[in-house]
């Protein structure tokens, strides 16, 4: 896929984060001059092409009262990885859950879970419950809280100088 005028100003409008509206995507077509159905179809193309890996929400925990932050590491069988991520994600608590190479021998954890609460005691029960009710006893795990934060956004995909500005005018009219 070759991107036109109207997808560069469509990626540089998002990358920054959707607009806080009732319809981010009617907000970002009126923007860009089209109607709200070809920016969800473009959308949709620039996720099925890989030239957007992915469209997601960036919550900034801090601002919302959480202020512990923990990422538990886990050494999780190989063959068990899949079944017991999924175990991990259903849990209202777990906003991240992913699978990363072990780096032996001084790192075994192949699974990570991002647990975020107001505190680092309400974090550490959420992780017994979790253990107890996804039958997570004897699995070897550590837990590692957060001691800075650093600047969240999204990916970036177009420089953010005078380029994006012109095609935000233009996509302005």
């Amino acid at each position: 896929m070759v991107l036109d005028a109207t997808g560069r100003a469509l990626i540089a409008l998002i990358q920054d984060g959707l607009p806080l509206a009732p319809r981010p995507y009617a907000a970002i077509a009126m923007a860009l001059g089209i109607g709200e159905r070809e920016v969800i179809a473009r959308l949709a193309e620039l996720l099925d092409q890989r030239l957007i890996k992915r469209l997601g929400v960036v919550v900034r925990h801090r601002e919302l009262g959480y202020r512990a932050n923990a990422m538990v590491v886990w050494d999780v069988p190989d063959d068990s990885v899949d079944e017991i991520g999924r175990r991990l994600g259903e849990f209202d608590c777990v906003t991240l859950c992913y699978r990363r190479p072990r780096r032996l021998p001084l790192w075994p954890y192949n699974l990570f879970c991002m647990i975020h609460g107001k505190d680092r005691e309400r974090v550490q029960a959420r992780l017994d419950e979790i253990i107890r009710a996804a039958g997570l006893e004897g699995i070897p795990y550590q837990v590692l809280f957060s001691k800075r934060r650093f600047k969240q956004r999204g990916a970036r995909y177009v420089d953010g100088g005078a380029g994006v500005q012109a095609q935000r005018k233009t996509a302005n009219g």
